[in-house]
């Protein structure tokens, strides 16, 4: 029998206990999770660099719900099969006849595997190509270091079934096992158990028997030390970005700390943080107990941190309590952005909480703007689910629950948030769950402070209601005043009083210039304070943001090296998307883009090459 079937946990075995949980089909899924639904999967990998592929093996062990079918079904994408075997219930493993649908571009290819009985377990041979979605492979000059060479995975949102073929759905969760086999003098690490004293052998195990989704399947493998942080927390980072990381993230334990209080006990074991290449997509990636970081936060400040309080977050609301399918990813990233902003007020101050919402509240009021009124639900209708993530989800989501914390008061809120993680633990859900919870145990507890259908407004309709409300920052309203007296012309801008502005101060006056701002107000901005190379990448985006808007060609040379050596996609495509705005701005974006597009990912190069072939990115 394999190591999977003998060594199925406690914790894999409470999967079996759960009801299923989605109340929808998944879309951007082909699974039959209510036929048979993997409960806990083993990995036998070996990392070939030179080939740029994963190969090995995938053992999934099954719960049949439907006993009289004869098919699994899974997800793939670019994976070539090799071989598939099958366990028959107190027999050995045996050959299976399978076969690949045609892929559609979204989707990937069904892998339906032909079964002559509820088997307990299939393992399937198979590799990877070069082109998985899911995966970066860095050549050395690609890394901080420089010496060896980097992979990383990006599994969410249904890129999982590049590099692994299974049910790539949020509604299924699974236990994992791996064994993964790596050049020597290289470190592997995985959304799992890391052992940071583990001899750099090339050999390495990994266990986490906590149930997850596919798209919290991690891993990576490059040059990477190991610093600690708190008694449950480390990052791992290339060498010579370690030491500058950890001091970066040296609250990490305060954070923890401050949100046990909140909502109770920090359910993962360890949170560690991997701060990834430049590359990287994304601000993090909330994988548990390993949270993938960009390196684009490491000011020397801490006044980018709330990207790690809002991964945190995410071990309460994502990773514990899950979207169903991908239309409900507000129930993540709403939940989680409340969560982060709470985090952010007990260890940094309200001061700060307040400046940040305040952000991504004007943020969203111009994504409004922008944007069709049927495409501001909080679940809407997707055609990739990596659109899923916006604004709205993340802002407009968190915002109503701020809405609920002042109609409810915050004692009240906090203990309903808290029982509505306990009640979902490591279930995956929809929002029609949510709210046949909040119903009685929120709305019906304390009558007469805010409706279901006020509520459904906020979920179901566009923008936001006209009562939501803001808190109020005396610093904010007095640089918006300096901003209009500037823009006006009765302030020097050497006169603003910036002196003395942190990083949220900086993005709320950028944000708030005219997007026709001449090139001679510009220039007079970058002469006072210098913002043109500036080290901070949310305060570059907007000041470049600014020049390109003005056609402000001195930023030029300093624009291309900020968007060669970043490759998160919420920094660099809006400037992609501004400057394809016009024949000019569109040539040079071509000529940036040739140079920058080896060291960015998949899924930045799909969304840069959507603008400059002029549709929209979806970013």
């Amino acid at each position: 029998m394999s190591l999977l079937l003998r060594a199925a946990s406690l914790a894999a075995l409470s999967v079996l206990a759960m009801p299923l949980a989605h109340a929808e089909a998944d879309t951007f899924s082909y699974a039959q999770p209510d036929k048979v639904r993997v409960k806990s999967l083993a990995l036998d990998l070996t990392v070939d660099f030179a080939a740029r592929q994963l190969a090995g093996s995938a053992e999934l062990q099954l719960d049949w719900h439907d006993r009289a079918a004869h098919e699994l079904v899974l997800d793939t994408r670019d994976l070539v099969i090799d071989r598939i075997e099958a366990w028959r219930i107190g027999g050995p493993p045996h050959a299976v006849k399978f076969e690949l649908d045609a892929a559609d571009p979204v989707r990937g290819a069904a892998l339906r595997i032909a079964l002559d009985g509820p088997a307990p377990a299939v393992r399937i041979h198979y590799h990877t190509l070069p082109q998985a979605s899911g995966l970066q492979w860095m050549t050395p000059a690609q890394t901080a270091g420089k010496k060896q060479p980097f992979m990383y995975s990006q599994s969410q949102s249904i890129h999982a079934r590049s590099w692994v073929p299974l049910q790539d759905t949020p509604a299924v969760r699974f236990t994992y096992r791996a064994h993964v086999v790596v050049p020597k003098a290289l470190r592997a690490v995985m959304s799992a158990n890391n052992d940071a004293r583990h001899a750099l052998d090339g050999d390495y195990r990994f266990t986490m028997d906590e149930p997850i989704p596919s798209y919290l399947l991690a891993i990576a493998v490059g040059d990477l030390a190991v610093r600690e942080t708190g008694p449950r927390s480390a990052v791992y980072a290339e060498p010579s970005v370690v030491e500058k990381a950890a001091k970066e993230f040296s609250d990490t334990e305060k954070m923890i700390e401050a949100t046990e209080k909140l909502y109770g006990p920090y359910r993962w074991g360890r949170y560690d943080i991997l701060v990834l290449p430049p590359s990287f997509p994304f601000g993090g990636m909330e994988n548990p107990r390993l949270t993938f970081a960009t390196p684009t936060v490491l000011v020397g400040d801490k006044s980018l941190v709330s990207l790690v309080a809002h991964e945190l977050a995410h071990s309460w609301s994502g990773n514990l309590v899950t979207n169903a399918t991908w239309r409900h990813m507000w129930l993540n990233e709403g939940f989680t952005s409340y969560v982060e902003n709470r985090i952010v007020e007990a260890v940094y101050g309200k001061e700060q909480a307040d400046e940040e919402f305040i952000i991504g509240a004007d943020e969203l009021r111009r994504e409004i703007a922008a944007t069709p009124p049927a495409t501001q639900w909080l679940v809407p209708q997707l055609d990739d689910a990596d659109d899923a993530a916006s604004d709205f989800a993340y802002v407009k989501g968190a915002w109503l629950l701020r809405t609920l914390e002042a109609r409810f008061g915050r004692a009240e809120f906090d203990a309903y948030l808290r029982g509505y993680f306990d009640h979902f633990a490591f279930q995956s859900i929809t929002t029609e769950q949510m709210l046949d919870w909040l119903q009685p145990n929120l709305l019906d507890k304390y009558p007469g402070k805010m409706s279901l259908d006020e509520v459904k407004a906020w979920i179901y309709g566009p923008g936001v209601p006209a009562d939501a409300t803001v808190p109020a920052s005396p610093r904010l309203t007095a640089i918006a005043a300096a901003r209009a007296q500037w823009l006006a012309g009765t302030r020097k801008a050497l006169k603003l009083g910036a002196k003395d502005w942190n990083t949220h101060e900086w993005m709320y006056f950028l944000d708030g210039l005219p997007t026709d701002l001449d090139a001679r107000h510009v220039a007079e901005l970058d002469a006072a304070w210098h913002l043109n190379g500036s080290p901070n990448a949310e305060i570059a985006r907007r000041w470049y943001l600014a020049a390109i808007r003005a056609d402000y060609r001195p930023a030029r040379a300093q624009m291309a090296k900020y968007m060669t050596r970043i490759g998160r996609r919420y920094l660099v495509v809006p400037l992609y998307e501004a400057l394809a705005k016009t024949p000019n701005g569109l040539a040079f974006a071509r000529e940036v883009y040739a140079k920058a597009k080896p060291g960015y990912h998949p899924l930045t190069q799909a969304s840069i090459e959507k603008v400059l072939a002029g549709k929209p990115s979806g970013d």
